[in-house]
């Protein structure tokens, strides 16, 4: 293990010893660092903290602070970090609360660009991409391989579905399907994720039938539930795992979709 002599780290931490910790960083109670991850400098991190193997976290970045949520009372709360995931320099992500299932929770091989932030009770996939200043309220659910651009601000409790992007400068305050594509301030939705899901290896009759589906919910002028039961044909037709992500994020949103 090697830990820079100016670092200040709790005797109840537990850290793997392939674990590197730079200058000037502050090891609180209960947090565990897995093997392979570093620790660059000016770092702090607090628990209950989980982070996994080969994580990158960067200068002045506070990973597992408490919430600033007013109903926040010194709970002991925890934050679960997977493998893989690179925190640029100033990221913050906050505990969860017990209002929620007092745990905020990232998966993997996530990058987080300088001054992203994870608020509260989220909860964060695989394979995302945080522009610089991209920002999460509490309780927001991000699924996988989603682009969240810079300056992108989103609503307490809202919903980014697999592979969905967001533009520059976004301001969300409703769930955005799967595979959608969203820019503005406020947030309207301005086409699929085409490029994003030829990226990450979605079959081509796949896109074509998202396109398809895409367009039965936003081209057709169709109440929402009427949209649905055409999927819903549609897949039983093709039974397309993807096509079935897609109606599955449309029929279990709660805030409403942005249409």
């Amino acid at each position: 293990m090697a830990i820079d002599k100016t670092s200040v780290i709790s005797n109840s931490a537990k850290i793997d010893s392939s674990v590197e910790i730079g200058p000037f960083c502050i090891i609180g109670d209960d947090v565990e660092i897995q093997s392979g991850t570093s620790i660059l400098s000016h770092v702090v991190l607090k628990g209950p903290t989980v982070i996994g193997k080969n994580n990158t976290i960067y200068q002045f970045s506070t990973i597992g602070e408490d919430t600033p949520d007013k109903k926040y009372n010194g709970e002991k709360t925890k934050l679960l970090i997977g493998d893989n995931n690179i925190f640029r320099e100033g990221v913050t992500v906050h505990r969860g609360t017990i209002q929620d299932k007092s745990l905020t929770k990232i998966g993997s091989n996530n990058l987080f660009m300088a001054y992203a932030h994870v608020a509260h009770d989220c909860i964060v996939g695989d394979d995302n991409v945080f522009a610089n200043n991209a920002g999460i309220a509490g309780h927001v659910v991000v699924g996988n391989s989603v682009i969240v651009g810079a300056l992108t601000t989103v609503h307490q409790f809202c919903r980014l579905g697999d592979h969905s992007f967001a533009g520059m400068n976004t301001s969300i305050n409703m769930d955005v399907p799967a595979y959608v594509k969203v820019a503005a301030d406020p947030a309207r939705v301005i086409g699929l994720n085409s490029v994003g899901m030829a990226r990450n290896g979605i079959p081509d009759e796949s896109i074509s039938l998202l396109k398809k589906s895409y367009k039965v919910v936003y081209k057709r002028g169709l109440k929402l539930e009427d949209a649905l039961k055409k999927l819903e044909i549609m897949h039983s037709e093709t039974n397309d795992l993807f096509l079935d992500t897609f109606i599955e994020s449309i029929k279990t949103s709660s805030r409403g979709i942005l249409r």
